[in-house]
C-alpha cells in the first residue's frame, strides 16, 4: 500500500512538474549570450549556483533549500532579462527566500549575515526588495515540484523493492550528484522526473544493482517516460559526473568561508563594517513601459565569486576526491 501511494505521489508531481520549469526560451537565450555581454551568461549562472552550493553547506542548509534557490533562480532568470551587476542580489534573495520555507526558524541565518558572508555589496533593504520582486514574477507562495521532489520518492520505492546490496543506495550520494549536475543551466532544461530517474539509473548501473534497474524501469513505464527522452539526460547525467570524477579536478578552497567568519574577523568585520554607498532599489525599479522580461540598473557588483569553495559533499567520496571549476561543457 505504501508504495502504491509513492507511485501516485509520483504521476500526481509528474503532472504538475512543468508548471515550475523555467522558460527554455529564456534558458536558451542566457546559453547563447557571450560572457562580458550586457545579459547574464551561461558562465555567470553557473558561478552563481556554486555560490549557492557554498553558502548552502557553509550554513548548514539542507539540499531542498539549495535545489528550491536554484530553481527560484533559473525561472526568474529565464523570466526577466537582468544585468550581470544585479545577479548577486537575485541569487542571493533566491537562497534566502528558499531558506524561509524549507528550514527552521532556529537555523536560519540573519538577512544581514548572510549578505556579509556572500561577501555582497547591497544592503538588507535592497535584498529585501529583490524578494518581493521575485515572489511577485514567480508567483511563488511556499514550494515548487523539483528533481529532489522525484529522487526523494524515487530513492523510497527502489528501498522498499531493493532486495541486494540496498546499503549501495544512499540518498546522500544521489543529492550530492544533482547539486553537481544543477551547476549546469543545460540540466535546468530537463524535466525533474527525467533527471531525477536518470540520477537513480546511473548510481543503479554502478551498483550492478539489477532490483533498482528493475525499479526504475517500472518507475519509468508508471510516468510514461519516453526512452529516447531518459537516454538523453542519462548521457548528460553520466558526461556530467564523469567530468566532476576527473583527475583534472582541483580541490576547491574550502578554507575561505572559515577565514571569513573566523571569530577575531567577524568582530573586525562588523565593527568596522560600513555600509556601502550604492543606490538602493527604488521602489520603481520594474518599468511597467518595458517587456515584462526587462529589468532597470538599480544596483552594482564587484562580489568575489565563491565557487571555489563548494561544499563539503563536492569534496566526498560521491564524486570525487576533488572538484574543479568546470569550463562548462554543456549537455
Amino acid at each position: 500500500m505504501d508504495a502504491f501511494k509513492l507511485m501516485k505521489e509520483l504521476r500526481v508531481n509528474r503532472e504538475q512538474e512543468a508548471q515550475y520549469l523555467p522558460k527554455e526560451t529564456g534558458l536558451s537565450f542566457i546559453e547563447s549570450t557571450v560572457q562580458g555581454d550586457s545579459r547574464i551568461s551561461a558562465k555567470a549562472r553557473d558561478a552563481k549556483v556554486e555560490d549557492l552550493w557554498s553558502l548552502t553547506s557553509f550554513f548548514g542548509y539542507t539540499t531542498q533549500t539549495f535545489v528550491l534557490a536554484v530553481n527560484l533562480l533559473d525561472r526568474f532568470l529565464a523570466l526577466m532579462r537582468i544585468q550581470p551587476k544585479h545577479l548577486s542580489c537575485v541569487s542571493l534573495s533566491c537562497l534566502s527566500m528558499a531558506a524561509k520555507v524549507t528550514e527552521e526558524a532556529c537555523n536560519l541565518t540573519s538577512t544581514d549575515e548572510l549578505i556579509r558572508i556572500g561577501q555582497c555589496r547591497f544592503t538588507v533593504s535592497d535584498l529585501e526588495r529583490m524578494e518581493k520582486i521575485v515572489a511577485e514574477k514567480l508567483n511563488f507562495k511556499s514550494k515548487a515540484i523539483t528533481a529532489l521532489t522525484f529522487l526523494h520518492l524515487c530513492h523510497r520505492i527502489a528501498r522498499s523493492h531493493s532486495t541486494d546490496r540496498k546499503e549501495a543506495l544512499k540518498l546522500e550520494k544521489l543529492e550530492a550528484q544533482l547539486k553537481a549536475c544543477l551547476c549546469r543551466i543545460s540540466f535546468s532544461k530537463a524535466k525533474p522526473s527525467v533527471l531525477a530517474l536518470s540520477l537513480l539509473m546511473q548510481e543503479a548501473e554502478a551498483v550492478q544493482s539489477d532490483d533498482m534497474l528493475e525499479v526504475a524501469y517500472r518507475i519509468q513505464t508508471h510516468l510514461k517516460i519516453a526512452d529516447g527522452e531518459l537516454l538523453q539526460w542519462s548521457k548528460c547525467v553520466a558526461l556530467c559526473l564523469s567530468d566532476y570524477a576527473s583527475p583534472e579536478c582541483s580541490k576547491p578552497n574550502h578554507r575561505k568561508l572559515q577565514w571569513i567568519v573566523s571569530r577575531r574577523t567577524a568582530q573586525s568585520l562588523h565593527s568596522a563594517r560600513s555600509v556601502p554607498e550604492l543606490p538602493t532599489i527604488p521602489e520603481g525599479c520594474w518599468d511597467e513601459s518595458e517587456s515584462e522580461d526587462s529589468c532597470e540598473d538599480v544596483m552594482s557588483s564587484g562580489e568575489e565569486s565563491l565557487s571555489s569553495s563548494l561544499g563539503s559533499d563536492a569534496e566526498g567520496p560521491f564524486f570525487p576526491l576533488h572538484l574543479r571549476r568546470q569550463k562548462h561543457v554543456h549537455a
